[in-house]
């Protein structure tokens, strides 16, 4: 398997935050004079000092002990002494043409314009995960799984992206978001391989050894980190694989959502032997949830009501009237998205599933080519891929979603 082992969600193994102190800190330290070397081994021992507080919780961490061999390694490069202040100095930003804004990366870097040039335009196609969770795949259909634990997203010749689901509430079968790992395979002259890891609580702009673009090759600012919003919102653009990656934190949880070009979705070496990949193939019919086969739960309600104070009580508790209501805010449209914020604040109580969703459709309709097909009215398991629900008004779930936020665990 590709991906890295999954770490336990609650761990506080802070590794991530210490390579972005450092980069943060460094930006363009390898353009200073010798002068200004020792700014560089003070914001080296500060980023040694960090790793050494956070050692004994990431044992078995490879990026961990990734970082502290590369701090000995540059130590030893940089003739940097151990003793000495550790304050973290302010050096100098990237100079105006620095090579981390190169503009003369080779043309097979930039996707639309090697792969494309004298063909049509490609076909961009969009995948998104978002609140308890809810998958829109490439083919545009729509589920809402359980998938608990780890589970490839992508997987194709040039990235693969893993993300961990666990309980929001202690006992619940409702999941969501709480760790992502994106791995970008080496390209030709383009970049290095980088991973990108973000938790609860930790969304780094920076790759996991610290730096923001793809490495040391020719190309590297084909791939590159923008942050948005701090600790909330970045960007990851790879224009040599004409990708872009959205990851957002949004209470508690991660949502993710990515544009890429058709022929980058379907490029894999033996598609027939290649593994589960939820954003091309669904998430497995034993892990979906399909609320619209619940319209029969009136007879249950009165069951599962008397089963009701065995079950986890959720922060809030949100009525039909009120969900809808708290949704309607935000997401003025009656599509999957709002019966997705509706479904998500009956099950779990945390008004910020109604801003995951309402994020999880601002990316669509930035990510998404074709502005036709940004709303989705019903689930479309049953559908052909590609298949968008008809242009009629919505079923009405809101029974069945109802009825579903009290016997959550009648569904297993």
């Amino acid at each position: 398997c590709v991906f890295l082992p999954p770490l336990t969600v609650t761990s506080p193994c802070k590794i991530l935050k210490c390579n972005s102190e450092f980069w943060a800190a460094t930006s363009g330290s390898h353009h200073l004079g010798t002068e200004e070397a020792p700014e560089f081994c003070t914001a080296l021992r500060a980023y040694a000092h960090c790793t050494r507080r956070t050692a004994r919780t990431c044992r078995g961490d490879l990026a961990y002990h990734s970082a502290v061999h590369g701090i000995d390694d540059l130590m030893v490069q940089h003739n940097c002494s151990k003793d000495g202040p550790t304050s973290q100095p302010r050096l100098r930003t990237l100079p105006p043409g620095d090579s981390q804004e190169r503009s003369d990366s080779p043309e097979i870097c930039h996707y639309e314009k090697s792969f494309h040039k004298h063909s049509a335009a490609p076909n961009y196609t969009h995948c998104g995960l978002f609140g308890d969770p809810h998958l829109r795949t490439f083919t545009d259909t729509f589920q809402t799984c359980k998938v608990q634990g780890a589970w490839p997203l992508i997987d194709n010749n040039y990235l693969n992206v893993q993300v961990t689901n666990t309980p929001v509430l202690p006992g619940s079968t409702a999941t969501a978001t709480s760790k992502l790992t994106i791995i970008f395979k080496s390209f030709q002259e383009c970049v290095d391989q980088k991973v990108y890891q973000a938790e609860m609580d930790e969304l780094p702009a920076a790759f996991a050894d610290g730096s923001k673009n793809g490495g040391d090759k020719h190309g590297a600012n084909s791939l590159k980190i923008t942050e948005k919003v701090s600790g909330q919102h970045i960007e990851i653009q790879a224009k040599y694989i004409g990708t872009t990656i959205v990851v957002r934190q949004v209470g508690r949880y991660l949502t993710f959502a990515v544009r890429m070009p058709e022929e980058v979705v379907n490029a894999v070496e033996d598609r027939d032997s290649q593994g589960l990949y939820l954003c091309l193939r669904g998430c497995p019919l034993n892990q979906q949830i399909d609320f619209q086969t619940i319209r029969s739960a009136q007879a249950t309600e009165g069951r599962a009501r008397r089963k009701g104070p065995s079950l986890p009580a959720p922060p809030e508790a949100f009525t039909y009237e009120t969900a809808t209501a708290k949704c309607r805010e935000k997401l003025p449209v009656e599509d999957l998205y709002f019966q997705s914020c509706v479904f998500d604040l009956l099950t779990t109580g945390d008004v910020n599933f109604m801003l995951a969703a309402y994020y999880a459709f601002e990316d669509v309709k930035m990510l998404h080519s074709n502005k036709d097909k940004l709303h989705l009215y019903e689930r479309t398991r049953d559908l052909a891929p590609g298949n968008t629900a008809p242009s009629g008004p919505p079923p009405t779930l809101w029974v069945a979603l109802l009825c579903l936020s009290q016997c959550w665990l009648c569904l297993l």
